[in-house]
């Protein structure tokens, strides 16, 4: 099951305006972000939170009902990362206790009292309802500037067009940055001026919307360091201490250590992507929202296609289609295509040319591809490759890959390729499917993938949790739960055997 990206965040100061909640707020800053609702009553909860959490709680413990180690408690969920503490008045205390007050002022953890009439559940619903509103938005504004941008691509001068788009979808500064003395390529970019001699000389402290290289040649940081020449860029213009910043994430992207970088140069953020013969996007803006990132990779993939050193081709009409809301099936042609899913620390761009394509999307965790080569092992990569495939199966061909790189890691090689030959090969698949179906339906989709990703870290605790993004004592809950449900023993090698035989048969992971 592929991650869905973070919800947004819920701030603090919308729960508090919430009147049918009732909450106010008697300690610490109204602008916290939560990022999900726990309740409990433990002594020390901090081992059960991811971090970003409002914990609920009566006070029945010492800690939070204002004993002695109050201080402590408090202390133990700002290491946690805890957004704040609501607590509930009169099922054990009258009112909320000074002492928990006193904690969590002078430890600027927010502290909002929780009336008698509003159950934890009202909460909890309220922060999910408004986290559900926040991603609507950020959903239907990342959609308009995808269609906003392939528009752009499609212009004339598609590079000053992405650029401008995207500065105005940001409200800030965009920027293709190059090695200086790097020959310009691409569409766009053939009468870009010459970088600068001089490492600082001509640049802007802000100029007008729609500045060009000219008014800013060059962006350096710490002696001796290669100048960035800024090939294009489109919004207000930045300072040079911000062209200095962008300058070192531009360097340590564009030698392909990673594919993105993110600093800040006080209030501004400060973001570069990676787009391919040594060229990055850089971006500053003054506030980081939601889709900022999902809308800087859509720009990225269009400015790589449009500045590649060859033609994108039919991968390039390919690609508009898609986002002028065409199908891949209509797409693309008819194959054979191969997901890749892949793990390294190499130039991502440079995996792509490898793997002769274009089509890629790098990600936290690595990289995955579209090709219509039949891939081979790369160096530096563990490298997951799907079936053949169809575009109108891509879908089921990345799943494959994405399992297939699992397996990779696991065994520690460099390629393993979906296949479906083996034992699995004797059974009919549709009586396959209908046994998973039937030996998995005690378990929900989530709890499906946790028990699928242990059993491919063989039953590491550790490693599982870092897999899914959760805490380990989560992984080993959930796992006593599946247990249970399937009233199995998950010890058993044949019982292991048998459940990773329904799941990678299974339809709903």
């Amino acid at each position: 099951m592929e991650a869905s990206p973070p919800t947004p965040p819920v701030l603090l100061d919308r729960l508090l305006a919430d009147a049918e909640l009732g909450l106010r707020l008697l300690a610490g800053p109204a602008e916290a972000e939560v990022h999900g609702v726990h309740a409990s009553e433990m002594a020390d909860p901090s081992p059960y939170l991811l971090g970003g959490e409002l914990l609920l709680t009566a006070g029945a413990e010492p800690g939070a009902g204002g004993g002695a180690d109050a201080g402590e408690y408090v202390a133990r969920l700002v290491r946690a990362g805890a957004a704040g503490v609501g607590f509930g008045v009169t099922p054990v205390h009258a009112s909320v206790p000074p002492a928990l007050a006193d904690a969590c002022e002078r430890q600027g953890l927010p502290l909002v009292e929780v009336p008698p009439g509003t159950p934890f559940t009202a909460v909890a619903r309220a922060v999910w309802r408004l986290m559900a509103e926040a991603r609507t938005r950020e959903l239907r504004r990342v959609a308009a500037a995808q269609q906003a941008l392939a528009a752009a691509a499609a212009r004339p001068d598609p590079v000053p067009a992405v650029l401008s788009r995207l500065a105005a979808s940001l409200g800030g500064w965009a920027a293709l940055l190059a090695p200086a003395g790097a020959a310009a390529a691409g569409s766009g970019l053939a009468d870009g001026p010459a970088p600068a001699e001089s490492a600082t000389a001509g640049i802007p402290t802000g100029g007008p919307p729609g500045a060009g290289a000219a008014d800013a040649p060059a962006a350096t940081a710490g002696a001796g360091a290669a100048p960035v020449g800024v090939v294009r860029a489109a919004g207000a213009g930045v300072g040079e201490e911000v062209l200095g910043a962008l300058g070192v994430l531009a360097r340590r992207v564009g030698g392909g250590t990673a594919a993105t970088a993110t600093d800040a140069v006080g209030a501004i953020h400060l973001a570069v992507y990676a787009v391919g013969g040594g060229r990055v996007l850089a971006l500053a803006t003054p506030a980081r929202a939601a889709g900022d990132h999902t809308i800087a990779s859509i720009a990225a993939v269009l400015l790589t296609l449009l500045t590649a050193e060859r033609p994108a081709g039919t991968e390039a009409a390919a690609l508009t289609r898609l986002l002028f809301g065409g199908s891949p099936a209509e797409a693309l042609g008819p194959g054979p295509w191969y997901a890749v899913q892949a793990a390294g620390g190499g130039d991502p761009q440079a995996l792509a040319a490898a793997l002769g394509t274009v089509l890629l999307e790098p990600h936290e965790g690595g990289v995955r591809l579209l090709t219509d080569r039949e891939p081979a092992a790369q160096p530096g990569w563990r490298l997951g490759v799907s079936a053949p495939s169809g575009p109108e199966a891509l879908a089921r061909a990345d799943a494959q890959a994405r399992r297939a790189l699992e397996r990779a890691e696991a065994a520690r090689t460099s390629l393993v390729r979906h296949t479906g030959a083996g034992l699995g090969a004797l059974v009919d698949p549709a009586e396959a499917r209908a046994h998973a179906e039937a030996l998995l339906a005690p378990l929900s989709p989530a709890r499906r993938e946790t028990l699928r990703t242990w059993l491919a870290h063989h039953g590491s605790w550790d490693r599982t949790a870092a897999a899914l993004g959760v805490h380990r004592n989560t992984v080993r809950q959930r796992i006593a739960r599946v247990a249970a449900l399937l009233r199995s023993d998950l010890d058993d090698p044949d019982t292991r055997m048998e459940l990773w035989f329904a799941l990678t048969r299974d339809t709903g992971v």
